[in-house]
């Protein structure tokens, strides 16, 4: 890993902080300026992390720039990011990628045809715990993986997000804003998907911003996208897990993700963090928490105010998919992934919708492992 690519940032808001922080770690990565439809946005956080605010157009053209983070709301994704590679610059997306198969594929056409690189966030699943579980379900110490359980449960996002409006809109919504996290984990633990089916549902039409701070504190929102999932997953491998998806939930008692192996089970941390506590049960059910791997991207290295630090290493993917210009090798986090993790959440709400099992048309190969000695290599030293 020799050279070293300019990196934009497209979009100022909340999660930009953590790639302006973050980025800075790898070794192939340099971010060089930050744009934003609001200049006042840019321009805070360009000031805060030193680097220029541009408006969007002239990011666009910026000849330092080799490679433009989509950070824009989810609906402007796919445009945004045709706008980048058309612009002849590589792209690496906020999940979820795009909203549509069909754009993803578009986006693909075109990344192929100049030549750049297109990935997508969540690369969570680079971190030390996902992939001590990866080593795990690859030595066989459980067996092949049969079923299991993810649950993504929560209250919501608006008691804490200060606009959260599009949460609740299409392309927000449970699955489309927390799913990807669990489905990539799987489609790297287990592998892609073949099916799926699924019932959804919402407890609420209306929900109220109560975001302490907030200047839309007191405004309802009108859901309009399901915040309630149940669905059951079949992949290529056969098999069969279900995933519970639901922002109307107060308190509830399941792991994030629980996986039944053929030798034993593994109960797999919160796909939303590098880091976290990995269980291992036997033949016997007799469980044990497992001694966390010497995994730099699962290291404490980041505070937050009521509670002890944990390890947030967002940029991993982009740093990878950055390497893979000089090894030859596949993203991570790529396009194929991506779109794959797309096709598997649109699938879920059309078959909520319909009522069908649905097929999906898309598939991927499963994401290389990232051990402990080649993700020190992506770290500056």
């Amino acid at each position: 890993m020799s050279k070293v690519y300019g990196v934009g940032i497209m979009g100022a808001g909340n999660i930009s902080t953590a790639y302006l922080k973050l980025a800075p770690l790898f070794r192939n990565l340099d971010v060089r300026a930050i744009a934003d439809i609001v200049p006042e946005a840019a321009k805070k956080q360009a000031d805060a992390f030193h680097v220029k605010a541009q408006t969007p157009e002239e990011l666009l053209k910026n000849s330092e720039i080799d490679v433009i983070v989509n950070l824009t709301v989810p609906a402007a994704h796919y445009a945004v990011s045709k706008d980048i590679v058309s612009a002849g610059k590589h792209a690496y997306s906020e999940k979820p990628f795009v909203l549509s198969v069909a754009d993803g594929k578009a986006l693909k056409k075109l990344a192929d045809e100049k030549g750049l690189k297109v990935g997508s966030a969540p690369d969570t699943f680079l971190g030390g715990v996902h992939q001590q579980a990866r080593q795990i379900i690859d030595s066989g110490k459980v067996g092949r993986i049969a079923s299991g359980t993810m649950h993504v449960l929560s209250r919501g996002m608006e008691h804490w997000h200060p606009n959260p409006d599009f949460f609740f809109q299409p392309g927000g919504g449970p699955i489309l804003d927390l799913g990807p996290y669990y489905i990539t984990d799987l489609i790297s633990l287990v592998g892609p998907i073949r099916r799926v089916t699924a019932f959804t549902g919402s407890a609420n039409a209306e929900r109220t911003i109560t975001t302490p701070d907030s200047p839309l504190r007191g405004t309802k929102i009108k859901v309009g996208t399901p915040t309630t999932i149940h669905a059951v997953l079949e992949f290529h491998s056969g098999a069969i897990i279900t995933l519970g998806a639901s922002w109307d939930v107060f308190s509830h008692g399941h792991h994030n993700i629980e996986l039944y192996g053929t030798e034993g089970s593994l109960y797999v941390p919160d796909p939303n963090f590098f880091s976290g506590d990995l269980v291992v049960a036997d033949k016997e059910g007799v469980k044990e928490t497992v001694a966390p791997w010497d995994h730099p991207l699962g290291q404490a290295n980041w505070e937050r105010p009521n509670g002890p630090a944990f390890a947030n290493y967002r940029a991993a993917g982009l740093a990878d998919m950055m390497d893979t210009i000089e090894t030859g090798k596949s993203a991570r986090c790529g396009l194929d992934v991506a779109l794959h993790a797309v096709d598997v959440m649109l699938s879920i709400l059309e078959a909520g919708e319909t009522g069908k099992v649905v097929t999906l048309s898309t598939t991927c190969e499963r994401p290389a492992a990232l051990g402990p000695d080649e993700a020190r290599l992506l770290l500056k030293a």
